[in-house]
This record gives C-alpha cells, sequence and structure tokens, in this order.
C-alpha cells in the first residue's frame, strides 16, 4: 500500500516541525536586519550553525532560542519558540536523550503511562512486546541498548521495573490488542532456551481475559506491508521506536491512520488455538537447539 505524501505522518511531521520553526528563527532575523553571516558573528557561532537551524537540519536548544531572540531584538517571541521546541521534543525523543540516565528511569515513566491507559494496541514485526516479556529476554533487549547507546548498565533494575510494569495486564479495567508477526517470533535476539522460555509465557498468556493475542503467520498475506511496530495507547498517542528515537504522535489523523493500518494488521493475525499452533511449531523448531537440562 503506498500512503499519499499528506499522509506519511510520523518523520515527516517531525520534519515539518523542525522546518516550521526553522523558517520562524529566518523571519526573526531577516526583520532584524542581519545577515545569516552578521548574526553567527554576533553570537560567537559558526556560520554553518545559522544556516542549519534555519533550514531544519539542526534542532536548537533552549539557549539557542534564548540568544537568538535577544540578538535579533525578538525577545517577546522566546516564550512562543520554546514551546514550539518542547513540542518538538516530545514529538521527536532521541534515545540517547532519554537513556541518558540509565534504563530504568525511562521504564518507570513507561509505567506511568500504562497506569493512565485503558485500552493498548501494539503491533510488533520484529520482537516481543514489553509488556509480554519474561526476564531473561528483556535482559537480551536492554543489553542491545547499553551496548548501541552506550548509556550507564543498570540492566538489573531495568528488568525489574520491566516485570513489576507487567501488573497491569491482570488489571480488569485494561484490555489489550497485540498483534505480532511469525518472524518476531523466530528472529535469533536471544539464545534458543531463553526464547522458548519467551513463547511459553506467550501461550500462557493468551489465557487472561483482557488480552488478545494475534500472530501473523508467514502464509498470511498482507493488505498492508509490516514496516515498523507501533503502539497505540487508548486514543491519544501513536508512539514508534526507530533506531534513533522514539517518536510520539498526537495528531487526529495521524492516530486514525495507525488505527486503521492496525485493524488491517490485526485481521491477518490468527487468533487462539491458531495463534498458539503457531506459537508451538516454533518452540518445536527450537528445541533440538536448546541446551538439554541436565538439574
Amino acid at each position: 500500500m503506498t500512503l499519499p505524501p499528506s499522509r506519511t505522518t510520523g518523520v515527516t511531521n517531525v520534519h515539518e516541525a523542525r522546518d516550521a520553526l526553522g523558517k520562524r528563527l529566518r523571519e526573526l532575523r531577516s526583520a532584524a536586519g542581519l545577515s545569516g553571516r552578521q548574526l553567527a558573528e554576533s553570537l560567537s557561532w559558526p556560520a554553518s550553525k545559522v544556516s542549519k537551524l534555519e533550514n531544519g537540519r539542526q534542532t536548537p536548544t533552549d539557549d539557542d532560542i534564548r540568544s537568538w531572540t535577544s540578538a535579533t531584538g525578538s525577545e517577546g517571541e522566546a516564550e512562543a519558540l520554546l514551546a514550539s521546541l518542547h513540542t518538538l521534543e516530545v514529538q521527536h525523543a532521541e534515545w540517547q536523550r532519554q537513556l541518558r540516565g540509565g534504563l530504568k528511569p525511562h521504564q518507570q515513566e513507561i509505567a506511568e503511562l500504562d497506569a493512565r491507559t485503558r485500552l493498548f494496541r501494539a503491533f510488533e514485526s520484529t520482537f516481543i512486546p514489553g509488556l509480554l516479556q519474561t526476564a531473561e529476554y528483556a535482559r537480551y533487549r536492554f543489553g542491545q541498548s547499553i551496548s548501541v547507546f552506550k548509556v550507564r548498565n543498570d540492566i538489573n533494575e531495568a528488568v525489574a521495573t520491566r516485570v513489576q510494569r507487567q501488573a497491569v495486564l491482570y488489571r480488569p479495567d485494561k484490555r489489550f490488542h497485540f498483534v505480532l508477526t511469525e518472524a518476531a517470533l523466530r528472529y535469533r535476539l536471544c539464545p534458543p532456551d531463553v526464547m522458548i522460555g519467551q513463547l511459553d509465557r506467550l501461550v500462557s498468556l493468551t489465557s487472561l481475559p483482557n488480552v488478545k493475542l494475534g500472530i501473523i503467520g508467514f502464509e498470511a498475506p498482507y493488505v498492508v506491508a509490516p514496516a515498523h511496530g507501533f503502539w497505540i495507547l487508548d486514543s491519544d498517542r501513536v508512539m514508534v521506536e526507530t533506531f534513533s528515537a522514539e517518536l510520539n504522535l498526537a495528531q487526529p489523523q495521524e492516530i486514525a491512520l495507525y488505527g486503521g493500518i492496525f485493524e488491517s494488521l490485526a485481521g491477518a493475525a490468527s487468533y487462539g488455538r491458531s495463534a498458539r499452533a503457531i506459537i508451538n511449531r516454533v518452540i518445536e523448531d527450537l528445541a533440538p537447539e536448546a541446551p538439554e537440562d541436565v538439574s
């Protein structure tokens, strides 16, 4: 399925927001009668920084905004520009910044969001969603984050916090609909014995009355390609994880678009006994590779 440019959303909207902020900065510079070089010299910046900020190739900091408005005599615009910047930061939350204090604080922030959410809809094409992970599987997922982002290693605390978050699955006032691809069950993101334990947990979770788990088997036809994973929280927010950042989308048209995509993917999935059959088939395929229990 090919989406028209006006509905690609996500990364596009973040770029548009950054471009709009840059355009406003350029307007303030022009109104002050300053060239880009003159403004850069007055702030002791390289001229390239002014160009990058105005053309949306670099996101300004709070200090950049304050310095710009001061140098252009437009201090009255600072508050509105800072509000635009902070909205952009929420939309595009870079992992390096989010995980600066370690993995556990981010898990605690997500737990607060979980507490406010009543309906969770999640699609994952690559890995098992955090709320469904075993402690052992989660350890390997967090290990990747530590390796990639070079953040503080608080993996034990992060795993414990993620497991504590999962208590939300047993609250009757909340509903969950997860859709996974069979590929997510087969990717070698952890040793076979860890993955078997993870798959066993998925089977057990299908018995929870407020949890709906669908698996899209390899043989299932797709109407919409499984391009990336995403979460829809109630009808208020869509969360998309990229390698560099977490995108938080809140425009009504974005939520409606992802809602329709989720329904399409969910319609391709198998549930109940059929879903468990797919999971058990993967377990059987992995079993010969797992070490034998010598206890």
